[in-house]
């Protein structure tokens, strides 16, 4: 299986640029909490050789690759967009936002490698890049950031809101947190507009 490289980011050091951030998020498909931004900026002998795309990491290896990564990073960050504000402007602007508020954090940015697209209102030179979490070391450390995180903030949830299972599912629709939405409704984290526009099983309470 191919691991992520720093071939983009050889290519652009070439060239001149310095500081080249990888972005990614997590959380755009739940149903609840925010959605998560990492911004990374990774030097080139920061031998982390297990970077990986979140999604294909076991949860201890996240957490062990979450400390690696911002014990070697020359900086990093993270940006959040909330439930309500998902609710306001819709999951993509808000993905948008998440990132920018992410990349904002790291002032010597000068070049943005993006999973999957481009941003809008940066001025900063970038490029989107389809499964770019699987390719590029540095998007694939930003979806550690992003993933460690957001789970994090879920679990802490979970203390406010106990009946939803937020410590498992972390806000995605699997059948218990359908099950527990359609028992309960909605609590304060959900994403209105996401639960209106899925059908929800019949609660047999």
């Amino acid at each position: 299986m191919k691991k992520p490289t720093f071939n983009h980011e050889r290519e652009l050091i070439s060239k001149g640029f310095r500081m080249i951030v990888g972005v990614d998020e997590a959380g755009a498909g739940a149903l609840a909490g925010p959605v998560v931004a990492g911004a990374v900026v990774l030097p080139l002998n920061s031998r982390i050789g297990d970077l990986n795309d979140s999604k294909k990491i076991s949860a201890m290896g996240r957490e062990r690759l979450y400390s690696l990564v911002t014990a070697r990073a020359l900086a990093w960050a993270v940006g959040m967009a909330t439930n309500e504000e998902i609710d306001e402007i819709g999951i993509r602007p808000a993905n948008y936002l998440a990132m920018r508020r992410a990349i904002e954090q790291i002032s010597e940015a000068d070049y943005i490698l993006v999973d999957a697209w481009t941003l809008p209102e940066i001025k900063i030179p970038q490029r989107g890049i389809i499964r770019g979490d699987q390719k590029i070391k540095s998007i694939a450390a930003a979806s550690i950031i992003a993933k460690v995180t957001r789970d994090k903030i879920m679990c802490e949830y979970h203390q406010e809101f106990p009946d939803y299972g937020f410590d498992r599912h972390k806000g995605y629709g699997t059948e218990l947190h359908l099950a527990q939405i359609s028992k309960l409704g909605p609590c304060q984290i959900h994403r209105k507009y996401f639960l209106s526009n899925i059908q929800l099983p019949t609660s047999n309470s």
